[in-house]
């Protein structure tokens, strides 16, 4: 069996290795391809991954190629994790966010906008190199902004996808270690879409522990949200509604603090990152490590293996187990189109994920999730048509973006302007 990791030139890739290496049994792997354009983190991951085979008897061969086609040819499992742009694209974004005075981050807002729009003709790249040679294989897709990537295939592929984000693992873990018991014991009413989700209702070997597991989490908000006015005005919210809520909601519900911690800051995410990557990668050159450093922690990204060899594992031995994924709505979440990524439990099998169906989200969360949904929908179509009305129309949705059209779209030529290299021709 041949799984392939497009942008395997990332901090992540040894993450995902390292993962491959403690499952080794449970995959019948025989090679795994490493691919990236980037020639020098690709030969100094490729270089770390073998002394990493060594450890465990080189369960399987590792290659390393820049070429999409050689890397997908006949692989089963096709995993993305790219960048377009690097590091150096996401600090634009960022820094474009400031200057309009609105949240840049990566995935939410502006950031995850422009993102997109580099991104998704090259993840639609992959799936059509997967169409002609490897029709039967299965795109798991880690790239952000996951949701609207993964629907960008999911609208535009016919190749069985399936999105990834860390954090709902993340949270399953936090139940763990609270309240005990293992991956499968615990059940979250878990509905959204990627980086704008809500748990419901918590349960634990099949019992209810939603007010015992808000409570500890309410006590603990500080791992998620350090800041002191961000963390309360998130707490008030999840109070009020009754849910635990994403990380990534704290720029919807406390806009202000967020973009006041943003302004206030010497370096934006994106260069903190670059100074992050310089540290890994002088480690991962170093010819005596074997395993993967503690300093990637620092990079984010917990429990990243963790998703994805589950699922991988769910596929491979057609398990119908639960995962939190993003996916194809088909009817599982009322109100939303049935080709529309959603992120829920799915039943995890050789046919991909399919996606349970779902109580009605409440008034208070259907509002938002209905909006950004059409934010996404509306941004796929721009990043695969070059429309620009369609462009600007998802700006003019999202609320974190200015709230005067002429702003927007000044806005949206920016965006263009800057990423004139990287979009489709039909833009300009």
């Amino acid at each position: 069996m041949k799984l392939a990791i497009i942008g395997g030139g990332s901090s992540y890739t040894p993450e995902l290795l390292d993962g491959l290496f403690q499952r080794r049994d449970a995959l019948p792997l025989e090679e795994v391809w490493i691919m990236d354009p980037d020639a020098e983190r690709l030969a100094i991951n490729a270089g770390f991954a073998r002394r990493m085979a060594a450890q465990y008897g080189n369960p399987f061969e590792i290659h390393e190629t820049p070429d999409l086609g050689l890397a997908v040819q006949d692989a089963k499992y096709v995993i993305t994790q790219i960048r377009v742009g690097q590091m150096q694209a996401r600090i634009n974004d960022e820094k474009l966010g400031l200057k309009y005075g609105i949240v840049g981050q990566e995935t939410t807002g502006i950031g995850g906008f422009a993102c997109a729009l580099r991104t998704i003709p090259r993840i639609l790249e992959v799936a059509r190199t997967m169409e002609s040679s490897a029709k039967s294989g299965y795109l798991l897709n880690f790239t952000n902004p996951a949701g609207i990537v993964t629907e960008g295939v999911l609208r535009h592929s016919p190749v069985t996808c399936v999105g990834l984000c860390n954090i709902p693992i993340g949270m399953i873990m936090d139940v763990r270690k609270h309240f005990g018991g293992e991956v499968e014991d615990v059940e979250l009413d878990y509905v959204g879409l990627n980086h704008l989700s809500w748990v419901r209702a918590f349960s634990l070997k099949g019992e209810d522990i939603t007010d015992q597991a808000l409570k500890k989490f309410w006590e603990h908000a500080r791992d998620e949200w350090e800041q002191d006015a961000t963390r309360e005005n998130m707490i008030a919210v999840m109070q009020s509604l009754k849910m635990w809520c994403n990380y990534y909601l704290q720029y919807f519900y406390s806009t202000e603090t967020v973009l006041e911690t943003l302004k206030g800051k010497d370096k934006t995410r994106g260069e903190e990152v670059v100074e992050i990557e310089k540290k890994l990668f002088a480690k991962y050159a170093d010819p005596d490590l074997k395993e993967k450093p503690e300093e990637l922690g620092k990079r984010g990204g917990a429990h990243y293996s963790t998703a994805a060899f589950h699922l991988i594992e769910g596929i491979e031995h057609d398990r119908k187990n639960r995962q939190i994924v993003c996916c194809r709505n088909n009817g599982a979440v009322p109100g939303f189109d049935d080709d529309a990524s959603v992120e829920v439990s799915a039943v995890i099998g050789k046919d991909g994920a399919t996606a349970i169906p779902q109580n009605a989200p409440a008034p208070a969360i259907r509002g938002l999730m209905q909006d950004i949904k059409a934010y996404e929908s509306l941004t796929v179509e721009a990043a695969v048509t070059g429309n620009k009305d369609a462009a600007l129309q998802a700006l003019l949705l999202n609320p974190l973006m200015p709230r005067d059209v002429n702003r927007c779209q000044e806005l949206l030529n920016d965006v263009l302007e800057i990423n004139k290299s990287h979009l489709t021709g039909t833009f300009f």
